[in-house]
């Protein structure tokens, strides 16, 4: 919303301190009670990426590569990349460790720690020499992307990734970043 220039309001929810899991006020809004969420037309919209593509298309496309536009595959494909592809094995190695770790089961351990590996050097290679994922604009696929890479960040994960490690400190460092930062507070490594 920083980076669209939009106004929007905050409602701030806390996950249960024990399980880290939605407290009732969340299952009040949504059934699955996840967020990101916001409320558009007196519904409550879940998922980041669909949550990403529509703002961005009610905001006259900015941020957006539109239809027709070249690059348009490439955008949409980043743009959902990111939670459609990268989310789930990055979440189970962070989480791992709060589960008892997943040296318990290697077979497990082998399929995230080989996933995880793959798809981030797949985005420290695709980096190399560009600015942002697609075209000379940050777009809402950037965005999309960003809190998975400063969670894996966290952990230390593009410690040997310079180039997705540049991206991140370059959209780390946007205006737009840290007043989001500046008004959520900093992520952490359970999110």
């Amino acid at each position: 919303m920083e980076e669209l220039g939009a106004d929007y309001k905050i409602v701030e929810h806390h996950r249960d301190a024990q399980t880290n899991r939605s407290q009732e006020d969340m299952f009040a809004l949504h059934p699955i009670a996840k967020a990101p969420a916001i409320e558009v037309d007196g519904r409550i919209m879940i998922e980041s990426g669909a949550i990403i593509e529509y703002l961005c298309e009610i905001n006259d496309g900015k941020l957006a590569i539109n239809a027709g536009e070249k690059d348009r595959s490439a955008y949409l494909e980043w743009l959902h990349f990111a939670e459609g592809t990268v989310a789930m094995p990055m979440l189970m190695a962070l989480l791992g460790p709060r589960f008892g770790g997943l040296d318990k089961l290697p077979l497990m351990k082998g399929f995230i720690d080989g996933e995880v590996s793959k798809l981030l050097d797949y985005i420290d290679g695709h980096m190399e020499g560009r600015e942002f994922l697609v075209g000379g604009e940050i777009t809402g696929a950037d965005i999309n992307m960003e809190y998975l890479l400063e969670l894996g960040n966290l952990v230390g994960l593009l410690n040997e990734r310079p180039n997705a490690k540049a991206y991140l400190q370059r959209l780390m460092a946007r205006d737009a970043y840290e007043k989001a930062i500046e008004i959520g507070g900093p992520l952490t490594p359970t999110g």
